[in-house]
């Protein structure tokens, strides 16, 4: 397993594992038109721009094979996402401690409050709800967390 940081010749790679497992963990609670728009090609165009704004973001490898995706801004942990088919075997908790290792201060990040996995995961690493809430109108809010 690798962790390297996304660059153009990756950048296709990392924007499928984004667009698949971004499809996957919103197929429930967004429109069936508005989970198909986000396609290998729209997060591409996204994930360009947020290493444009100076994001780090990096791509997750086992035997060449990428599999899991994620970003940092500043302690800002973001766009974490591991294939459907390979979640449950480790590659998100070795991104997140990778993330982590590279934070100077407190790590935070945002999830659907419906994502009870993600939260699962998030509180074995020690982030804890912090009590501030994006409210969406007529979607899922999303809540914050930061490592205590």
């Amino acid at each position: 397993m690798e962790i390297i940081p996304v660059n153009e010749e990756n950048l296709p790679a990392a924007a499928e594992v984004h667009a698949v497992s971004w499809r996957d963990s919103h197929r429930e609670i967004c429109s069936p038109e508005f989970v198909a728009a986000h396609t290998t090609e729209r997060q591409e165009a996204y994930l360009r721009g947020k290493l444009a704004e100076g994001s780090e973001v990096w791509l997750l490898t086992d035997g060449g094979r990428a599999l899991g995706v994620a970003s940092l801004t500043g302690c800002l942990i973001a766009d974490l996402y591991v294939l459907p088919a390979e979640r449950g075997k480790g590659y998100g908790s070795a991104l997140l401690r990778f993330l982590l290792g590279r934070c100077p201060e407190t790590p935070r990040l945002w999830i659907l409050e419906t994502n009870t996995g993600a939260e699962r995961l998030y509180r074995r690493f020690g982030f804890r709800l912090t009590g501030k809430r994006e409210v969406h109108p007529g979607g899922v809010d999303e809540v914050e967390m930061a490592k205590v």
